[in-house]
């Protein structure tokens, strides 16, 4: 399962280590812990190096993104909380230039927050999205268009690494 979730964001990963927990408690949330290789996934540009750092998972959607105006309420399929959180190992001899923008949006029908940070030689993006009303009226259909456009944005961001002082001054 979580080879064909990889494959669909990945051409070259290998897993290192998986785990599920709460998979039997449907008391507690369901979580899975894995870590994966990837090789290339840093994009060079110039001589920085350019990374996603969301790996994988799209929580934006193009649902409104139509000609028409929509005639009926959204109706999501029931409330939902994922909590995502990615860290990368940044390549040797680079260090953080720029992050993305944190986000912060809270309606009353979802809410999202997503982070990039900088510790060591890790990048860590973490993101949750609650869904809080099954339903969205039409009158709010403007606020749950820019919701998940806002997303789709923050979805595509990326850090920026530039070489790092210590390996510039070794030189």
């Amino acid at each position: 399962m979580l080879e064909g979730i990889l494959s669909g964001s990945f051409a070259n990963f290998a897993v290192t280590k998986a785990s599920i927990t709460s998979l039997q408690d449907t008391h507690k949330p369901f979580q899975m812990d894995y870590s994966i290789s990837v090789q290339r996934y840093a994009k060079p540009a110039g001589g920085l190096l350019l990374v996603r750092p969301r790996l994988i998972g799209v929580r934006g959607s193009g649902l409104l993104e139509a000609k028409e105006p929509r005639q009926l309420p959204v109706i999501f399929d029931g409330p939902r909380k994922d909590l995502d959180t990615f860290e990368i190992t940044m390549p040797a001899g680079y260090e953080v230039d720029d992050l993305p923008p944190a986000v912060d949006m809270d309606y009353s029908f979802a809410s999202y927050h997503s982070k990039t940070e900088a510790a060591g030689d890790k990048l860590k993006y973490t993101r949750t999205l609650e869904i809080k009303e099954l339903s969205v009226p039409l009158e709010k259909m403007d606020d749950l268009k820019k919701f998940y456009r806002v997303i789709a944005s923050n979805e595509r961001n990326t850090a920026v690494l530039k070489p790092s002082t210590a390996a510039a001054s070794a030189k």
